[in-house]
């Protein structure tokens, strides 16, 4: 199989000399829709406040102005934020790249421990974090040497004086500019670096993506260009993406899917954004009720949910007219259930990574649905090559390891030489992902390289049987991990959540866990080859996932090695397949 070419044409021009905050509240791209009508750019999903592009512009020009008054922050100086989504989230990367300055988003989950090693790997001179982090925030700013005043607030903290971003920006707004904004030398946006964005350490410990301001610029314009954004000659209701459409941003914006595609490419194509502080599902639902949302950026753990969740009856989800999963891949059994719970809505998944600056692909959009199970079609600018292990290029349907390039890809990670040659190679990255391209072009991702269980030889991915175990009613959630075997090598256990319907049945009958079991085990065998049988299904509470919805494995590998090693997983020495 040849190289995998996008379709769609040239893409129109990538500003190689602006900044993120010039290009999205500047200047006006040929690709970007012009707006008929003033609407706020941003919403706060809790109280309704709105935020409109002249506010924007001020609260980033306020915090910038403050920023370099009080701590003289500026050319590659980096400023950490530590927090959920707020509404001034937006306004705090900004206000540093109008500085010069680079941004790193940090995962509120993170321990003291955590956020200290990415503030240390950074040398970040600020910290911002949300009120409810800041305990966890100045533990981890005093063993990276940061002193407290440098630990802002986005809100007044309950017991604590730390200076909040509104009195930043109030005070900026009260001063003449005292600093020179960062202009770009033509080419200098390929290199000038706007973000150093951690992979989710899945291996290792995680890694700072080096990601400078032109490769946001370069996916928000494939994106835009590919969706036709701007183009008004369909019938309305096929103009999938439309200015005045309303998008729910509960993914997290320190996250690469969210700071690219939810947070800078909706404001770009002139979509109102509802930020979404925590993700709650019945909040989430509301909301969409509330706020009539027309655009879902999702995950994989979100869709399973509106598949499941009984309340998704109680509420009205009519106004959603486009879903898109990314971060994980979605099976073509949940594909099938969620076209049932929102029959009228375009649906689709996208693939990307923190090392591409985001999507390669997206969902097709000459049709409501693409092929079930299918992660959509490269973005023009793209181009993909499936590797197999010994360098050559597969053939269509074969899978391989993805490796891909565009205008978008990152330019290494920081401080990390050998990490930086493994993957990006030539302006190419490996993306450590099996996958195979269908004769439409479009992509299928098999499984991460490292996850797939290898019994007697075989190839089994983790996730087609979690794909298919979502498909039974008494499965809630699921995972799927390999466990050594003397015989086979490795056997595929699944770790399963049981839906609220088995988790009743068991409660009122404990001999009903076992039936469940078999019957799952059951589903497995009557639709999989031998190989792909189930040793064993374990019950769990919750399956345990990152903050974009990836399964964390290995802590369930670990914990199917603990059980086996206590005697609490009983697992014939050899199986028979």
């Amino acid at each position: 199989m040849a190289e995998v070419h996008a379709d769609g044409g040239p893409i129109p021009h990538i500003p190689d000399d602006l900044t993120i905050p010039q290009f999205i509240l500047d200047v006006h791209h040929p690709a970007r829709p012009t707006l008929r009508k003033i609407q706020p750019w941003l919403i706060e999903e809790l109280t309704g406040r709105e935020v409109g592009s002249d506010e924007l512009r001020a609260r980033t020009f306020g915090l910038a102005n403050a920023l370099k008054v009080r701590w003289n922050i500026g050319e590659d100086d980096v400023v950490c934020v530590f927090g959920p989504n707020h509404i001034d989230y937006a306004v705090a990367i900004w206000a540093v790249h109008r500085l010069g300055g680079i941004i790193s988003g940090a995962n509120p989950a993170y321990t003291a421990e955590e956020l200290e090693y990415q503030l240390s790997a950074t040398k970040a001179r600020v910290l911002i974090t949300h009120p409810g982090s800041l305990s966890v925030a100045l533990a981890a700013a005093k063993k990276a040497g940061i002193p407290p005043e440098r630990v802002v607030v986005f809100d007044a903290a309950e017991g604590a004086n730390n200076t909040t971003i509104h009195e930043l920006v109030e005070e900026g707004l009260a001063q003449p500019q005292r600093y020179v904004e960062r202009r770009l030398a033509p080419g200098e946006g390929k290199k000038k670096l706007a973000f150093l964005s951690f992979s989710s350490g899945t291996t290792g410990r995680p890694k700072a993506v080096m990601i400078p301001h032109y490769a946001l610029l370069a996916n928000v314009i494939q994106m835009a260009h590919y969706t036709n954004a701007k183009d008004e000659s369909k019938p309305l209701e096929m103009q999938r993406y439309r200015p005045g459409s309303r998008v729910l941003g509960v993914l997290p914006f320190y996250h690469i899917y969210g700071l690219v595609v939810v947070l800078h490419f909706s404001l770009f194509i002139g979509s109102t954004l509802v930020v979404v502080q925590k993700f709650n599902f019945e909040q989430m639902l509301d909301s969409i009720q509330r706020y009539r949302i027309t655009h879902l950026y999702i995950v994989p753990p979100m869709v399973v949910l509106l598949c499941k969740h009984p309340a998704v009856k109680k509420y009205d989800l009519s106004s959603v007219r486009h879903l898109m999963s990314g971060a994980a891949p979605l099976s073509s059994e949940l594909m099938t259930q969620l076209m049932q719970v929102l029959p009228e809505c375009w649906v689709g998944q996208a693939y990307g990574m923190t090392e591409t600056c985001t999507a390669v692909t997206f969902p097709p959009i000459d049709r409501k649905i693409g092929t079930l199970g299918s992660g959509g079609v490269l973005l023009p600018g793209c181009t993909a090559r499936v590797v197999r292990p010994d360098g050559s290029l597969a053939a269509p349907r074969e899978p391989g390891e993805l490796v891909v390039t565009g205008p978008s890809m990152a330019l290494g990670y920081m401080n990390n030489p050998q990490a930086t040659a493994d993957t990006f190679q030539d302006g190419w990255v490996r993306t450590g992902d099996e996958v195979y391209f269908n004769e439409l072009k479009e992509i299928f991702v098999v499984d991460r390289i490292k996850e797939l269980i290898k019994v007697r030889g075989f190839q089994v991915p983790p996730a087609e049987l979690e794909g298919h175990l979502l498909d039974h009613p008494d499965v809630g959630d699921v995972c799927v991990v390999g466990i050594p075997d003397e015989y086979s090598g490795e056997l595929p256990l699944a770790f399963v959540s049981p839906s609220a319907e088995a988790e009743a049945r068991i409660a009122k009958d404990p001999k009903a866990a076992e039936e469940v079991r078999k019957a799952i085990m059951k589903h497995v065998s009557d639709h999989k080859v031998n190989y792909k049988h189930l040793v064993g299904v374990e019950f769990i509470d919750v399956i345990p996932k990152n903050p974009s919805g990836k399964l964390l494995r290995r802590f369930l590998r670990d914990r199917a090695k603990e059980m086996r090693a206590s005697g609490k997983l009983a697992i014939p020495i050899r199986a028979k397949l």
